[in-house]
């Protein structure tokens, strides 16, 4: 018996909202609980007004870019404290940190030690095996001072 067939169409939006809700939860990214609310409206305006089938597809479309831009700006309005805001941004982390010069600073430019890697920098001229203190960064570049 073909069960399926004989629900109504607003019932497959329904429970396809649910089981994004329930994708949400399990997995976190604040993204398909936008497009869960574009389903379940889509089901509930199935509900209550005779549309086809495409019809509904269209509109489950349209109500997903809309949801999906209202919570984008809703979120860039409200956003989300964070116990450690500079965690993805490593340069910034660096901002006070001595660290070791293994190509002199000439002319501005150089490249020092920082825990395993080395990376390019900016500052007045030292010579390699001094020490200096990360002030900045630019992109990847950091820019130092002598400690």
């Amino acid at each position: 018996m073909d069960w399926l067939g004989m629900l109504d169409d607003h019932w497959g939006w329904l429970v396809f909202a649910a089981l994004l809700g329930v994708g949400e939860v399990l997995l976190p990214g604040v993204f398909l609980i936008w497009v869960a609310l574009a389903a379940a409206v889509t089901g509930l305006i199935a509900l209550t007004l005779p549309v086809s089938v495409p019809v509904q597809l269209l509109i489950f479309a349209l109500l997903c870019l809309l949801s999906v831009w209202g919570g984008r700006r809703w979120y860039a309005a409200n956003p989300v404290n964070s116990q450690d805001p500079l965690l993805n941004d490593r340069t910034a982390r660096l901002i006070g940190e001595v660290v070791l010069v293994v190509e002199a600073i000439e002319a501005g430019r150089g490249r020092v030690k920082v825990g395993d890697s080395v990376w390019s920098c900016r500052g007045p001229d030292a010579p390699a095996g001094s020490h200096v203190r990360v002030i900045g960064a630019d992109a990847s570049v950091l820019q130092v001072e002598p400690a």
